[in-house]
């Protein structure tokens, strides 16, 4: 072994004992609340991964989706084609609220989506539950943000894991959460006139 190679095992093993030495002590499991938010692409898809993952281990999980209309998108159609005994999967919004235009009506449904999120956390054989796109909901005042909050802290069980995503989520929720992650916007096609794309978006 070359003097380097020797000085980089020696650097390496000190790192592992380092890093062996924390990990001994993280030893607790409880259900977290997940927060993915910011300008940035990527907060849906990283949340569906966890729901895949829970797939891909067989424990069951659900979808709520916020304000995504009845468009077709690859998440919903594999889980509902494929996996619909492992992930109960729930479109509960119209579409954007600059599509639908009527405060009244997504105020409603957003009231009903989160009737369904509660029903669905509060059942113990769901592993982890996706409220997709809920943070617009809340910046708009469909769904009281201190509600939320309460109901998270209060009676969600507590191996149940929660993600909640979407932009500008409320600093409350922010400060509640076990994991936050803010995605952030440094280049996106669609500003030089590229459109969602099949496989990409949706």
């Amino acid at each position: 072994m070359t003097d380097d190679a020797a000085r980089h095992a020696m650097k390496m093993a000190k790192k592992k004992a380092a890093r062996d030495k924390i990990m001994a002590t993280k030893t607790d499991e409880k259900g977290l609340v997940i927060v993915h938010t910011g300008k940035g692409k990527g907060k849906s898809s990283a949340a569906f991964n966890m729901i895949f993952r829970h797939i891909a281990h067989e424990r069951k999980s659900a979808v709520v989706q916020f304000i995504k209309g009845g468009m077709s998108t690859g998440e919903r159609d594999l889980i509902i084609s494929h996996f619909s005994e492992l992930c109960a999967f729930h479109t509960m919004g119209e579409g954007f609220t600059w599509e639908t235009q009527d405060k009244n009506r997504d105020t409603e449904m957003a009231q009903a989506a989160w009737a369904k999120a509660k029903e669905l956390i509060l059942d113990e054989s769901n592993h982890m539950v996706l409220l997709d796109e809920i943070n617009i909901a809340l910046r708009y005042d469909y769904i009281d943000i201190k509600d939320v909050v309460a109901f998270l802290q209060n009676e969600k069980p507590f191996m149940t894991h929660v993600v909640l995503t979407g932009r500008n989520a409320d600093a409350s929720l922010i400060e509640m959460a076990d994991l936050v992650t803010e995605m952030e916007l440094v280049k996106h096609p669609f500003r030089s006139g590229i459109k969602a794309q099949i496989g990409v978006e949706f």
